[in-house]
């Protein structure tokens, strides 16, 4: 009785990732606690979805796009607007399951506000939607083989799997105040806010995920007493701790994508009573997907000398790591930003990264894209005293992966450092930032392997018309265990009988060879 010893590997098979593109437009009034307005200075946005819901063939995705546009109102200074447009999308996938994995990303195209009339302004959008669709599958493979006591001959192959040992997600939260700075005057109202994550690293430990990075945190705000100027600051938070993830091992490959879904900036009086602090809170949710790469010693081929082993084969389907790299581009660029004549001080820059077009090479990963970058500053005129612009500087990346193809799997998280906006004279502005793509590509196999085997008693016939030894002329593409299998004998009495120490051929080599017979 033969039994074979079967492996089971978790496999995360993707299923499908399709895109697509909403239009968002919808008018908004001006509440009536607010000022009218005469221009809009900065406008930003976020996609914010709430939730996915598998349904037939279809992932219904609902969200918001959380808005806050900066406006001059009539008479002068600032306030700002903020809103939300709700949406609701229904995505086709073929083969969709109800237990199937989704992952939702997005990417704010493009947003426009503009003025209806002074109580009235229209948000617009366009915004790129794509969903992943992973399933957990395990993968069977013979590794060996209980015989029963009859004598097998055994071919082996080594694979290389990245199976999947953790998929979670989960949150950190970072909660810090700020001090205002001496030189500068007890907060009267915020006007502006901005939060976002630089610099985020993640990496498996033992049981645990470790996470850090900083929080960016920029505010503009008046400042309390009469005639008092716009102010503005800028801190940067770090941050640094570990969440629970019993599977995790160290040297798992990690696939972690890290987003901010909570962001808010209050100002609180300190300990004298006087509006002279910041409480800061941010909440990022960590999408963590760990991959152990583990090499399978496989079951290829078997025989016998005794009897004649039927096999049953099939087809087994793995994910192979191919490459874990990652892309750095340095961008530097000299811009005139428009009312570059007015421009006294440049308060904040902030970049947005987009990819174009992502196309897989033979060599890599070709990515084309720009760098989106936010200026604002203060200017010399007192009825405008802040101004924005928004620049774009190209990029171009090869993340380099050899043997990628349209087949393999990858995720790319964009990333941003050293970003700064350098004011030359004669209104010109130096930019320069740092572009990074991290990606982890992986590159699905399918191998023929054994599902099963009986045994038959052996030919006698066909054994007894084969000649019990020959001489043998080595041919292209021969190997040893393809000349001991179709002569009846084992690998370990070809190299006996012709005093080989490897099982190394070459086309043209002769050996001797003795069938065997139990």
């Amino acid at each position: 009785m033969l039994d074979l010893l079967k492996k089971n590997i978790h496999m995360n098979r993707q299923k499908g990732n399709v895109a697509t593109q909403l239009t968002l437009d919808d008018d908004f009034i001006v509440p009536d606690t607010m000022d009218d307005v005469e221009q809009i200075i900065l406008a930003t946005g976020e996609v914010q979805v709430e939730s996915s819901k598998n349904q037939g063939d279809r992932v219904i995705v609902r969200g918001n796009l959380a808005f806050q546009i900066l406006y001059r109102r009539e008479g002068g200074g600032l306030q700002t607007l903020a809103g939300r447009i709700p949406f609701e999308e229904s995505i086709n996938v073929p083969e969709l399951d109800e237990k199937d994995y989704v992952q939702i990303f997005w990417n704010l195209e493009d947003l426009t506000a503009g003025i209806i009339n002074s109580r009235k302004l229209n948000i617009r959008a366009v915004i790129t939607l794509e969903v992943k669709v992973d399933a957990l599958c395990d993968a069977e493979a013979a590794v060996d083989v209980d015989a029963g006591g009859l004598p097998v001959e055994i071919l082996r192959r080594n694979e290389d799997v990245a199976a999947i040992s953790a998929r979670r997600k989960d949150t950190f939260r970072v909660k810090e105040n700020i001090q205002i700075p001496g030189n500068k005057p007890n907060i009267d109202r915020i006007l502006w806010q901005e939060m976002k994550l630089q610099g985020v690293n993640t990496k498996p430990l033992d049981g645990e995920v470790h996470v850090d990075g900083e929080l960016m945190v920029f505010v503009i705000y008046s400042g309390e007493g009469e005639n008092m100027p716009v102010q503005w600051l800028e801190e940067s938070i770090p941050f640094s701790g570990e969440l629970s993830l019993p599977d995790a091992i160290e040297e798992m490959i990690p696939s972690i994508r890290v987003r901010l879904i909570h962001k808010e900036v209050e100002a609180k009086p300190d300990a004298d009573g006087e509006m002279r602090e910041l409480e800061v809170d941010g909440v990022m949710e960590l999408d963590m997907r760990l991959y152990e790469e583990e090499r399978v010693n496989m079951l290829s081929d078997m025989y016998s000398t005794k009897a004649e082993l039927i096999l049953e084969t099939g087809e087994a389907c793995f994910e192979k790591l191919l490459a874990k790299n990652v892309c750095k581009t340095r961008l530097s660029e000299k811009v005139r930003p428009s009312g570059a004549d007015r421009i006294l001080q440049i308060c904040h820059c902030d970049g947005t990264v987009k990819m174009d077009e992502i196309t897989p090479r033979e060599d890599g990963l070709h990515v084309d894209g720009v760098l989106e970058v936010t200026l604002l500053y203060l200017t010399s005129d007192d009825s405008e005293p802040v101004g924005s612009s928004v620049e774009a500087l190209p990029f171009s990346c090869v993340i380099e992966a050899a043997g990628m193809n349209e087949d393999t799997s990858y995720q790319v998280t964009p990333g941003i450092e050293q970003l700064s906006a350098v004011m030359l004279g004669g209104g010109e502005v130096e930019i320069k930032a740092v572009v990074t793509l991290d990606m982890l590509a992986l590159q699905p196999v399918c191998i023929p392997v054994i599902q099963g085997v009986r045994s038959e008693p052996a030919d006698l016939e066909r054994l007894e018309s084969m000649p019990g030894i020959v001489g043998y002329i080595v041919q292209p593409g021969d190997s040893l265990w393809k000349i001991a299998k179709k002569f009846h004998t084992t690998v370990e009495a070809v190299m006996e009988a012709n005093g080989l120490s490897s099982d190394a051929l070459m086309p043209g080599d002769r050996l001797i060879l003795v069938k065997t017979v139990q």
